[in-house]
């Protein structure tokens, strides 16, 4: 009996002084010793995310790649074989290669000057964007094999909106951005553009705008997504500037667009659309790829065969990967497990395959000419957005 009101006590004791610790007051706690109260930080709130209308949610307000992790295959391709498809402009094909094997096992004939491959938003398609034969090719992931063409004009790449209700090709000659249906491929609106050669695009965190680069103006566009209406235009302050590839940082604070011609990456602050600062990364600054762990970010520096590695969490590049005997590496993506990065080598007729944790190559493909933008697939995530894969 006294041993049991012993350890009664004691267990008492400690629960008060849990108490006491913790505070009554919504994150106070008292000091006896000195009577008085010390505010104990709470934890950072994650508010949801209000995103445009019948888009999923946003699983981590924090970061916008959080449906991405290794191997984390949605149900709808998780039956897909391991592939990367590359548009071969000059060739009018496509190499399908093994990434086992690293081997072509497959070659597909498309439409005139092959610039993309795009996985669809639902998933289940991939389009191959003839820009100069003016048509899309669909290809079945799961067979490998390809559809009757579509006829668009001017598909010089393809993004869908993030509620899956809108393709939006970027008719780059055209000035034109033109929303379609994303199955179909009917027109739905055309917005014509004062720049010239849209090209690229990525999404804010809320999908209610989006970030357009125009290559041949050097100018940036910012889009609402639910009007289909540009809102914003502003030349970079480069002379000669040609953007490239478009991507928002994991917590959607910023976003990064590469300029082959200023060699780095502007850095912009997408919700004010104010004048971007530039972060030199290598000569011909061209494509950017999240790694799976949403913590660094591969940059293709095309002109001079290197890849830099930037850290998003401190802003700054802390690696540059040299490809042995050079090459020109563009545009691709990240294997499904996070560990091999991909790129075309554009006026090599070849694509690299990089170790994403040392950047060792680990394969140099012969393909057909002018490589482009190449679509590793299968990939994690709940849909896409588009271009050689973006996904959320």
């Amino acid at each position: 009996m006294h041993r049991h009101l012993v350890t009664s006590t004691l267990v008492a004791g400690a629960a008060l002084a849990v108490l006491a610790a913790c505070g009554t007051d919504g994150g106070e706690r008292t000091s006896q010793a000195h009577g008085t109260k010390a505010a104990v930080p709470a934890p950072p709130e994650r508010k949801p995310v209000r995103g445009l209308p019948g888009m999923p949610p946003v699983l981590d307000p924090q970061d916008v790649y959080a449906a991405d992790r290794p191997n984390k295959l949605s149900p709808v391709v998780k039956d897909f074989p391991s592939r990367v498809y590359v548009p071969n402009t000059e060739s009018d094909t496509v190499s399908v290669i093994d990434p086992k094997t690293y081997e072509i096992i497959e070659t597909i004939s498309v439409g005139r000057q092959p610039q993309h491959v795009v996985p669809s938003w639902d998933l289940k398609t991939l389009w191959v964007n003839n820009n100069r034969g003016h048509t899309l090719t669909p290809i079945d992931p799961k067979t490998g094999k390809a559809g009757k063409d579509v006829e668009v004009h001017d598909p010089y790449n393809l993004y869908f909106t993030p509620n899956g209700r809108y393709a939006v090709v970027m008719a780059s000659l055209d000035r034109e951005l033109v929303f379609r249906d994303p199955h179909t491929m009917e027109v739905r609106k055309t917005v014509p553009v004062s720049c010239y050669g849209v090209n690229h695009a990525d999404f804010s965190l809320d999908g209610r705008y989006f970030i357009v680069s125009c290559e041949f103006s050097g100018e940036l566009l910012k889009v609402d997504t639910e009007k289909m209406e540009v809102v914003g235009q502003r030349r970079l302050p480069f002379d000669g500037a040609m953007p490239q590839d478009v991507k928002v940082s994991p917590d959607g604070k910023r976003f990064y667009i590469a300029d082959m011609m200023a060699h780095g990456m502007w850095v912009l602050d997408g919700d004010r659309f104010t004048e971007p600062t530039l972060l030199p990364t290598g000569k011909g600054c061209h494509g950017l790829y999240v790694s799976r762990d949403s913590r660094e970010m591969y940059v293709s520096n095309r002109g001079e065969g290197t890849i830099s590695v930037f850290d998003f969490t401190r802003g700054e590049l802390t690696k540059k990967w040299q490809l042995p005997d050079g090459g020109s590496p563009d545009m691709g993506g990240v294997s499904a497990d996070g560990k091999v990065l991909w790129l075309s080598g554009r006026y090599d007729a070849e694509v690299y395959a990089i170790d994403t944790r040392t950047g060792k190559q680990l394969a140099r493909i012969p393909v057909g000419s002018g490589p482009h933008g190449l679509a590793v697939y299968p990939q994690p995530g709940r849909y896409s957005l588009g271009h050689t894969g973006i996904f959320r």
